[in-house]
């Protein structure tokens, strides 16, 4: 039986690795996309056997080389059946009167434009075959807004509101668009919007039990594996501890 393919973009660590090993189990090749090439080159080592990979190496906000990758992969990766919209990034925790230009940017070229670049690169071959699968990673941010969080929440609103409207335009080709919208996960996320203090990221996770990677990476593979008339169309998936974006109980 010839195996699906999936294209994960953020696979270089966190819950886009976690996807990517578990697809590979349920039988995917997969093509993953991230910027450090030895994450790539250490994930394709961790395949189980018979897993086919591609390892591209680009950020998706530069949408040349974004189309470069992804218009011209080899034949035999073509047909994309599932594609996961991992990749995102929160920088800083400032309030909007003294928030970074830079970050602001950041936000939005890799939450927003780059979901958007690789989304239109893939979505004409499955509008094509009238089959595919969809799966936007967004955040409870979201759904909601949280002090210091604006243009970062903003970029995630953005996120769910896109991914409605694909649902709604691609609904007559018979794909299945999935947002999946989770609250605090112990990932990179935290040091990178911290940039770099561990400290700081270190302490976000105290207290509670926070939801893992694979946690997530175990709903994407329930969404998958759901036949073809049904859609799990918007999670939201909390850790128990978590009430909302900010009710978390830290008792423990």
């Amino acid at each position: 039986m010839e195996r699906k393919i999936a294209l994960i973009t953020g696979a270089t660590s966190g819950i886009g690795k976690a996807c990517a090993l578990i697809l590979a189990k349920n039988g995917y090749n997969i093509i993953a996309t991230g910027r450090r090439a030895d994450r790539l080159k250490d994930l394709k080592n961790e395949m189980p056997e018979g897993t086919e990979v591609l390892p591209l190496v680009f950020d998706v906000r530069e949408k040349e080389e974004v189309f470069k990758f992804l218009e011209n992969l080899p034949e035999k990766w073509e047909n994309i059946d599932v594609l996961i919209n991992n990749a995102g990034n929160a920088h800083g925790m400032d309030p909007i009167q003294t928030g970074s230009i830079d970050d602001w940017d950041a936000m939005m070229d890799i939450n927003v434009k780059g979901l958007l670049y690789v989304s239109k690169a893939i979505i004409p071959g499955m509008c094509e075959r009238k089959s595919g699968t969809i799966i936007n990673i967004g955040s409870i941010a979201g759904k909601e807004v949280y002090p210091n969080g604006n243009v970062y929440c903003g970029s995630k609103h953005a996120v769910d509101a896109i991914t409605k409207g694909m649902r709604i335009d691609l609904n007559p080709f018979g794909i299945k668009v999935i947002g999946i919208h989770p609250g605090m996960v112990e990932t990179e996320f935290s040091l990178v919007r911290f940039k770099g203090d561990e400290t700081r990221a270190e302490k976000v996770y105290q207290g509670f039990e926070p939801l893992l990677a694979q946690d997530i990476a175990e709903i994407v593979e329930f969404c998958v594996n759901r036949p073809p008339h049904v859609v799990l169309a918007d999670i939201v998936v909390l850790p128990t501890a978590q009430a909302s974006a900010t009710v978390v109980n830290k008792s423990s």
